[in-house]
Parts: structure tokens; C-alpha cells; sequence
């Protein structure tokens, strides 16, 4: 009777100290949650990036400062988080940024002006915030030497922005978005007596992508034109490279809803862009996949490699929310932007035991030329790295959120 009635205490401690253990290690579960199921995803994914990269020049997985534009990409949505929560955090991690790349004479470390390349002016709107909150004049001194750049950009024959120097004769579409939200911004606040002609000169830039990037049957933009039409990937007759990549495309539409947040409401061309984003939306929903989402190459749906891209999926996003609630755009494109959106959340996004968010399925980096050169094919497109968290993908997808976000509170 002893040994029974000791093998039932055993047995008893046992299921208790087994029920203790499962409840411990279910509140250890809970208490391991970095970022809350309740947030926005905006924030839910603005907290995972600065769990992934705890300074903000560790973001695109830098292992030292690097001035760059995925930084000012996900930057401008952190600006945005901070003026909206107050959250000390979003303040912080901006200064992480700028604290490790200028100096107080306004010096931009790792920055060659000489390379004139225009991807280099995006992160110039993290400078132009900071002057604006803090008055400390290194931050105008460094928005200062980008501005610069652009009085000797080298231009094709007809004034359009070469991408960079060593590509000559070229104008991408990226460019357009890593300039000129930037130049417009800088002339409206520190060259007002000639702010009209730097507006003129964006308005041009953006009138040479339409001539020359457009194709007018699908209303979709190349990535790429060389105006020499000696590059490889140019066609002979046009200059234009052979594809439509989703993210070109994206960094165009961006451009053109940023770019309007410069221009004055009373200047006579803002008008002109916002025709160029009704055309642009319209061919745009035109190859959105039924899942809500974009192809790599836009208009080569189901071919054999080509796949559902995050970042131009988030772009495209963004650009029609925005457009909406700015009113450049019918209120019928937000059906797109949430559809697309949804998408987004059903296909690319996933969420870890810890809150982590995830973004999936980002092309890490594509362009045209160089060593070992890229030639613009659709093999090309589709065959060029995919990883998860790609700046250039989670940028666009806080922007887009916090654009669905303002559409919902209004």
C-alpha cells in the first residue's frame, strides 16, 4: 500500500509540476514578444527593421556607415512614424543614421560627389528634416554638397540628369526619384528666387522619360535610355532597354506623387505630372496579377521565372494610396491599393513567434551595364538575387501602410 501510495504522489507531482511547466512556458512565450499583434503594420515593420538592423546605416546589411538611398527610404517612413507617435525610438534610430555619417562640419562620410551619382541625393531629405527640428547647420552644410551635385550633373544633348557619370548618355527611371523629390524640396525652401527655373528643369526630366521611356501600346516605361544608343542593351531605332521591371517602374511612380508634394499648388506644369500619374496608374492596374500583386517584368505574367516581386508590389502601392488621398487620383484606384496591399499581407509577409515581421520575395538589386554587365533581358531580371527584408522592398511597404492608414483615419 506504501509503494501505490507512493507511486500516486509521484505521479500527481509530475501532472503538476508538468502543468506548471507548460503555463511557465507559455508566459515565457508571451513575454518573448518583441513587437505587438495590436500595432499597425507600419509600425509592426518599421520595429522589425530595427530589430534586424539596430542602427539605421546597418540597413540593405551594411557592416559599416554607408551613405545611401536604402537608408533614406526606410528613413522617410521613420520621420514619418516619429511625427505620428512621438515614439522616442523612431527619433532615435534616424540619428543613428546621420550621427555615424556627418560630421559637424557637415562633411558626409563615404559620399563622392565626383561618381555624380543621383541615387546618392535620396537620403539628402533626412538631412533637410533634421535642419528643419534642429537648426544645426550641418545638416543644411551636408543637404548643401548633394544639392551641389546637381550644377554639374552630367545631362544627355536634350538636359536630361545622367544616372551617374560612368553611365554615360543615360537616364533611368530611378533617378527620378532619388533626385528630384530632393531638388524640388531644396529650391522651394533655399533658392526661392530661382526655384521657378529648378521646377522648369523637373518638369523637363520627367517630359524626357515620357518620350523616351514610354511605350505608348501598354503605357508601361522601360527600365532604361541611352541616348548614344551604344549600350548593348539599347534597342538601335530607340535607345530604350528590352524590359519593364517592376521596381523601375515603382521608383517612378514614387517619384511622381513625392515630387508633387514640392511643387507649388499655383505652378502651371504641376498639372503635367499629374497626368503623367493618371497614365501611369491606369497601365499599372492594368498588369496587377489577381493575387494583388506584380510580376518582376511586368507584362511577361506566368513565363517561366518570372515571379510575385515585393518592392515594385509596394511601390505600386504607395502610389496609388497616395495618389487617392491626394487627390490626383480617382477614389476607384483605392480598391487596387488595398487589393494589392492584401496581397501583400496573404503572400510575402509572415510574422514570427516574437512579432518579427517579414518581408519576402524582394529583388535584392538589378540595373543595366556594368562589370560583369547586365544586359536588361528578361533572363536577366528574373535570375537576379531574391532575399527577404530587402530595404528597398520594407521602405515602400511602411510608406504604403501608412498611406492606408491616413485613408482610414480620414
Amino acid at each position: 500500500m506504501r509503494l501505490i501510495s507512493s507511486l500516486s504522489f509521484i505521479f500527481l507531482l509530475c501532472v503538476f509540476s508538468c502543468k506548471e511547466t507548460k503555463e511557465t512556458e507559455k508566459d515565457n512565450s508571451a513575454e518573448k514578444a518583441l513587437i505587438s499583434k495590436d500595432l499597425n503594420w507600419s509600425e509592426r515593420m518599421m520595429l522589425s527593421e530595427i530589430e534586424r538592423f539596430p542602427k539605421a546605416w546597418q540597413l540593405d546589411f551594411h557592416d559599416k556607415p554607408v551613405w545611401s538611398y536604402p537608408n533614406g527610404l526606410v528613413l522617410k517612413g521613420t520621420q514619418e512614424l516619429f511625427e505620428k507617435t512621438g515614439k522616442e525610438v523612431y527619433h532615435d534610430y534616424i540619428f543613428s543614421y546621420t550621427d555615424a555619417l556627418i560630421d559637424s562640419a557637415g562633411t558626409i562620410k563615404t559620399y563622392k560627389p565626383e561618381t555624380k551619382n543621383l541615387d546618392m541625393l535620396k537620403s539628402g531629405h533626412v538631412l533637410l528634416w533634421l535642419y528643419e527640428k534642429t537648426g544645426e547647420d550641418k545638416y543644411k552644410k551636408a543637404a548643401d554638397k548633394l544639392r551641389n551635385q546637381l550644377t554639374d550633373q552630367p545631362r544627355t544633348k536634350t538636359g536630361g540628369f545622367w544616372h551617374k557619370k560612368r553611365y554615360t548618355n543615360q537616364m533611368w527611371l530611378d533617378g527620378l526619384y532619388m533626385a528630384h523629390p530632393f531638388y524640388a524640396r531644396y529650391a522651394g525652401e533655399f533658392e526661392k528666387d530661382s526655384a521657378q527655373k529648378i521646377y522648369d528643369d523637373i518638369i523637363h526630366q520627367f517630359e524626357l522619360t515620357q518620350k523616351h521611356h514610354l511605350d505608348k501600346e501598354t503605357g508601361l516605361l522601360y527600365h532604361g535610355w541611352d541616348e548614344s544608343k551604344e549600350q548593348k542593351w539599347a534597342d538601335p531605332e530607340t535607345g530604350t532597354s528590352p524590359n519593364f521591371w517592376s521596381r523601375a517602374m515603382g521608383w517612378y511612380g514614387m517619384a511622381l506623387v513625392d515630387v508633387l508634394d514640392y511643387l507649388p499648388e499655383d505652378y502651371k506644369e504641376r498639372d503635367k505630372i499629374i497626368g503623367y500619374l493618371q497614365s501611369f496608374a491606369e497601365a499599372v492596374v492594368n498588369y496587377q496579377d489577381k493575387s494583388g500583386l506584380w510580376y518582376q517584368v511586368l507584362d511577361r505574367q506566368g513565363e517561366e521565372g518570372n515571379y510575385l516581386e515585393a518592392s515594385g508590389s509596394a511601390m505600386f502601392t504607395y502610389t496609388l494610396a497616395k495618389g487617392v488621398r491626394k487627390g490626383y487620383l480617382d477614389k476607384s484606384y483605392l480598391k487596387d491599393a488595398k487589393k494589392a496591399y492584401q496581397g501583400m499581407l496573404d503572400n510575402l509577409v509572415s510574422v514570427e513567434e516574437d512579432g518579427i515581421v517579414n518581408l519576402n520575395r524582394v529583388c535584392a538589386v538589378a540595373g543595366l551595364g556594368g562589370d560583369p554587365y547586365r544586359d536588361g533581358t528578361f533572363e536577366y531580371y528574373v535570375n537576379e538575387k531574391i532575399r527577404p527584408n530587402d530595404p528597398k522592398g520594407t521602405g515602400p511597404f511602411i510608406l504604403a501602410s501608412l498611406e492606408l492608414e491616413k485613408l482610414q483615419a480620414e
